[in-house]
């Protein structure tokens, strides 16, 4: 295995982690800017007030994304695999 087949995968590995992680993480932060954004329109500074709202938009974002998480993982895994059997034959 050389060593820009090395950097292909991560390359690989990396772009597809961006693209699991990628729609929870955007979520998070657009619920934690708006709830931050009500917060200092209405002046309650409880620090404890974001982290439900978050949890709970994640969670439903995980739930409705996930079909397409665990297509995105398995080919990434057969990918994977592929390469393996290349690189033993």
């Amino acid at each position: 295995m050389e060593s820009t087949e090395i950097v292909v995968i991560g390359r690989d590995l990396l772009i597809t982690t961006l693209w699991l992680v990628g729609p929870a993480v955007l979520v998070s932060i657009l619920v934690g800017v708006t709830i931050s954004i009500l917060q200092t329109i209405t002046s309650v500074q409880d620090q404890t007030l974001s982290f439900a709202p978050r949890i709970v938009s994640v969670g439903i974002v995980m739930l409705v994304c996930l079909p397409w998480m665990v297509q995105m993982s398995s080919s990434f895994t057969l990918r994977m695999m592929q390469r393996l059997l290349q690189v033993t034959q």
